[in-house]
C-alpha cells in the first residue's frame, strides 16, 4: 500500500473493496467497516475512499443511479449497470483490442490525443433478464 502511513481502518477498506463485485457505494463500505471500527465516521471512509482512488488501489465508477461505486479491482476492464435493478458488475471482455481501437478511431478528427476511454454498458443483468423471461 504506497508509502502512505499504515492504518488498520485503510487496510480493511481496500480488503472490503478487494473482496467485492459488486462495487459498494461509501455509505455501503462505511455500514461493513463500523462492524469493525464501531466508532468509524462517515467522513473517515470517504476521505480514504478518495485517498485509495488517488494512489491508484481503488477506481471510483460512477454511476447513472448519481452514486459513485467503488471498484478495489484496478486492472482495466469494464463495467455493466442494471437498467431494472442497478447492479453493477465487471465485463469479462477478452478481446481488447478491439475495444482499444476505440481510441484509434476516435482519435481520426479529433487532433487532439487520446489516451484511454471509459466505457460503461447498460440493459438487463443475467439475473433480471431471467425474471423477465418467466
Amino acid at each position: 500500500m504506497s508509502n502512505l502511513k499504515y492504518s488498520r481502518q485503510r487496510k480493511a477498506i481496500v480488503d472490503f473493496l478487494e473482496s467485492r463485485t459488486d462495487h459498494p457505494t461509501a455509505d455501503i463500505v462505511y455500514i461493513n467497516m463500523r462492524k469493525e471500527f464501531p466508532k468509524i465516521s462517515l467522513g473517515t471512509v470517504y476521505r480514504n475512499l478518495s485517498l485509495l482512488v488517488e494512489i491508484g488501489e481503488a477506481i471510483k465508477v460512477p454511476c447513472s443511479d448519481g452514486a459513485e461505486h467503488f471498484d478495489g479491482c484496478t486492472l482495466k476492464h469494464y463495467h455493466f449497470q442494471c437498467n431494472r435493478c442497478g447492479a453493477v458488475l465487471d465485463l469479462n471482455i477478452t478481446d481488447m483490442d478491439s475495444i482499444q481501437d476505440l481510441n484509434k478511431i476516435a482519435n481520426v478528427n479529433f487532433g487532439g490525443n487520446i489516451e484511454g476511454n471509459s466505457i460503461f454498458f447498460y440493459g438487463k443483468c443475467p439475473k433480471c433478464a431471467k425474471e423477465l423471461k418467466r
